[in-house]
């Protein structure tokens, strides 16, 4: 316990020394809405590479490397994930201006028929309809790949279920 205590306050101190730094990372990665979780994924980064550190270069060197590149990384997920909140604001905006097509109703009925689901089905059928391969599903639920495939068939087929009986009570 006293050990693990040490080991905590030996990477404050020297994350303490390196502070600037970092703030000035996160300053040139991150929008200032956005600098909080930067920081925190930039601390994140250091405490698992600093076991990592041998010396062979200075302390600054190797904070500032991790800490860029763990900012690249930050920054490449946020593009993915703003581009996908721009498609689906995009989309939101064309069912606005066109609530009433047999496609909007369609993905309405779709989207009625997932909230029904119990929340692990859901949240299989959503990351599959992401794109995410099975394997990746898997790990992230601790599920096998073919308990994943079943379990999304079965999920596909219920979808399918309700969607249909809602259409004809149309």
């Amino acid at each position: 316990m006293a050990a693990g205590r040490q080991e905590d306050e030996a990477f404050a101190a020297w994350l303490a020394s390196h502070l600037g730094a970092l703030r000035r990372v996160a300053r040139a990665f991150a929008e200032p809405a956005d600098q909080h979780d930067l920081m925190q994924e930039l601390t994140v980064a250091l405490w698992k590479a600093r076991p990592r550190f041998r010396g062979e270069a200075a302390d600054a060197t190797f904070v500032h490397r991790v800490a860029h590149n763990a900012a690249l990384t930050w920054r490449r997920g946020e593009t993915r994930r703003r581009r996908r909140q721009d498609a689906a604001a995009a989309e939101l905006a064309v069912r606005a201006d066109h609530p009433d097509t047999p496609e909007a109703d369609l993905l309405e009925r779709l989207y009625a028929a997932i909230r029904t689901l119990p929340p692990l089905d859901r949240s299989l059928i959503l990351l599959s309809l992401d794109g995410l391969a099975y394997e990746q599903i898997a790990g992230l639920h601790g599920l096998t790949q073919t308990n994943v495939g079943a379990r999304l068939t079965r999920i596909r087929a219920r979808l399918t279920i309700l969607v249909k009986e809602d259409g004809d009570g149309v």
